[in-house]
């Protein structure tokens, strides 16, 4: 049986399609028995995606209220998206999903998943067109997305191949690629912060598999990590997706929302 929680979502006070309330009734209406939001936190240079200062003020409070309407029906967690350059204050949420959608080149950020042509413009501008270098640089700052966050939960772990199934911009197989993320891995497993298996991509037409990859997957269960699943949830329509994919990881796999934190 699939676990019967999301904790990665997102609303209208981000970048999502949907109220909170609505994502709410979405997940009473799958019988899950938590769901936790995770809005962008306030970032300066991703002011398309992420929540407002104010915005995430009034985030809090709603769900507050909705933590009190639907008591004994659901749990209602409150978190935070939070971005590896992102300097907000987080201690005032539930939870933090450490996750890194930029790479610093000198003075400038670089977006990792926005467009396949917007990342590719970057590889070609700052990296001389080598994948391999822009997926190094991803990696080295993924692998202090930890201790830079202070994240109970490692999101999207290879978040730099979003793009690469559809358009082939690198071969995941190469050494170099292979051991960026395999540095980072070893890295972060020694944290004992759960990896999440992130369905977003596939739910979104990037991939047909989720963030990280089968082979990933298979490397970090090997050394012991915990992981979880999750939607990255943009719409009432995606809690949940994908999952029943992923139920044969067995005791790796935390399939009690109480065990994440």
């Amino acid at each position: 049986m699939s676990p019967r929680f999301d904790l990665h979502t997102h609303t209208t006070y981000c970048d999502g399609k949907n109220t909170p309330e609505e994502m709410v009734r979405a997940a009473l209406a799958q019988g899950l028995s938590c769901i936790g939001f995770t809005g962008h936190g306030y970032a300066p240079y991703d002011l398309d995606c992420c929540m407002t200062r104010e915005g995430a003020a009034a985030y809090r409070a709603e769900l507050a209220a909705l933590r009190e309407r639907y008591a004994g029906r659901i749990r209602i967690l409150c978190g935070v998206e939070q971005d590896y350059w992102s300097d907000e204050d987080t201690s005032v949420y539930d939870y933090v999903i450490g996750s890194v959608h930029y790479v610093r080149h000198g003075e400038a950020l670089l977006c990792v998943d926005n467009t396949p042509e917007i990342a590719n413009d970057a590889v070609t501008q700052y990296y001389g067109g080598d994948w391999y270098a822009f997926a190094e640089a991803y990696f080295k700052t993924v692998a202090d997305v930890v201790d830079r966050t202070h994240c109970q939960i490692i999101g999207h772990f290879d978040l730099v191949s979003k793009f690469n199934e559809k358009k082939h911009f690198f071969d995941e197989r190469h050494p170099r690629y292979v051991a960026a993320w395999q540095a980072a891995a070893d890295r972060l497993l020694r944290t004992g912060v759960p990896f999440e298996i992130n369905t977003g991509g596939i739910s979104r037409g990037w991939r047909t598999t989720a963030y990280p990859t089968a082979e990933m997957i298979d490397y970090l269960r090997a050394r012991g990590a915990r992981l979880l699943l999750s939607s990255d949830s943009h719409s009432d329509k995606t809690l949940c997706f994908g999952f029943a994919a992923y139920e044969h990881l067995g005791d790796c796999l935390i399939t009690r929302c109480e065990d994440v934190f």
